[in-house]
C-alpha cells in the first residue's frame, strides 16, 4: 500500500501528465488537486528528487523533442503545444537543456529524452542500507536496471539504450556492475571500469536519493574494489540548466573538478575522487 506522501506524488505527476500541453506550475497543481503549494512542493521535491517546475519542464521539452522528431509540425505549434507563449521562449529554454535550437534538433533526425514519466512504489522498504548490501549484478538484473535507467535518464543526456544494454552485459559479465536492491527493486546501480578507475555509470532511484546511496557505491569502491586508486566521472558543467542536482551531489562527496570534455556531443565535465591514502595530496 502506497504511502500518503507516495500518493500525493503520484497524483501531481498524473495532473501534469494529462496536461502537458497546457503551461504548468506549482501554484496550478497545488489548487487542482486541492494542497498547500508549499505541503505539495516539499512532499514533491522529497519524494521524486524534482521540483514541480523541474520536473514539469522536463517532461514538456521532452515530448516537444519527440514532436520534432517524429511530426512535421511546426515549431511555433510545438511551442504552444508545450506551454510556451511564444517560438521564442521556447527556443531558449530548448537550447538551454537541449544545447541546440529546435530546428537543428529536428534536423539531426536524433531523439532522446530529457525526463521520462516517473513512476512511484511504496515507501522504501530499507533505509539503513550499507555497502554490504551493495553486490554485483547478474543477468537476472537487467530489467531491473533498465527500468532505473528510465527513471534517471535525467543524469545521463543522449544515452543511446540499445548500446547501453550491450555494454552493460559485458560489465555483468566482468565482474564491473553493481546493484543495491530493495526488495524486488533496484534502488542504485553502478558500472565502472578497473583499468581507468572511471564511475561509467551511476543511477539511484529518485525515491532514494536522500539516504546516501551514492555515497555506499563510492565508499564501496575506495573501500574494496579500486583500493587507493583515483575515481574520476563526469558530469554536468557548471549552470547547465539541465542538472537536476547531480554536479552539487559529486561535489558533497569529495569530488574535485578537472577538465572540461565534450561526450556525446554533450559539453560536461571530468570531477575526480582522491583516496584518502592520497588525501594530503590534493
Amino acid at each position: 500500500m502506497q504511502s500518503q506522501t507516495v500518493y500525493i506524488a503520484s497524483q501531481a505527476i498524473r495532473y501534469m501528465e494529462d496536461h502537458l500541453h497546457n503551461k504548468l506550475d506549482l501554484d496550478m497543481v497545488a489548487a487542482a488537486l486541492h494542497y498547500s503549494k508549499f505541503y505539495l512542493h516539499r512532499v514533491f521535491t522529497e519524494t521524486v528528487g524534482l521540483t514541480i517546475h523541474d520536473y514539469a519542464r522536463r517532461r514538456q521539452l521532452t515530448e516537444a523533442a519527440r514532436l520534432l522528431f517524429f511530426s512535421k509540425k511546426p515549431i511555433i505549434d510545438i511551442a504552444l503545444m508545450s506551454g510556451y507563449e511564444s517560438r521564442q521562449a521556447f527556443t531558449d529554454i530548448f537550447k538551454a537543456m537541449y544545447k541546440t535550437t529546435p530546428a537543428k534538433f529536428r534536423e539531426a533526425e536524433k531523439f532522446y529524452p530529457l525526463q521520462m514519466e516517473i513512476h512511484l512504489r511504496e515507501e522504501p522498504a530499507a533505509i539503513n542500507f550499507t555497502k554490504d548490501n551493495i553486490k554485483f549484478a547478474t543477468p537476472e538484473d537487467v530489467d531491473d536496471w533498465m527500468e532505473l535507467v528510465s527513471l534517471t535518464i535525467d543524469g545521463y543526456p543522449c544515452l543511446n539504450e540499445t548500446e547501453y544494454i550491450s555494454k552493460l552485459y559485458w560489465y555483468i559479465a566482468e565482474k564491473k556492475a553493481l546493484i543495491l536492491r530493495d526488495g524486488r527493486m533496484a534502488a542504485g546501480v553502478l558500472g565502472f571500469s578497473a583499468d581507468t578507475g572511471n564511475i561509467d555509470f551511476l543511477a539511484v532511484h529518485p525515491q532514494y536519493r536522500r539516504f546516501g546511496i551514492a555515497k555506499l557505491f563510492l565508499d564501496k569502491l575506495t573501500d574494496e574494489l579500486l583500493c587507493g586508486r583515483e575515481i574520476t566521472l563526469t558530469t554536468y558543467r557548471a549552470g547547465d540548466k539541465a542538472d537536476t542536482g547531480y554536479r552539487e551531489e559529486y561535489c558533497r562527496m569529495g569530488f574535485a573538478e578537472r577538465e572540461q570534455l565534450v561526450e556525446y556531443g554533450y559539453p560536461v565535465q571530468r570531477f575526480v575522487f582522491f583516496p584518502k591514502s592520497k588525501g594530503g595530496d590534493r
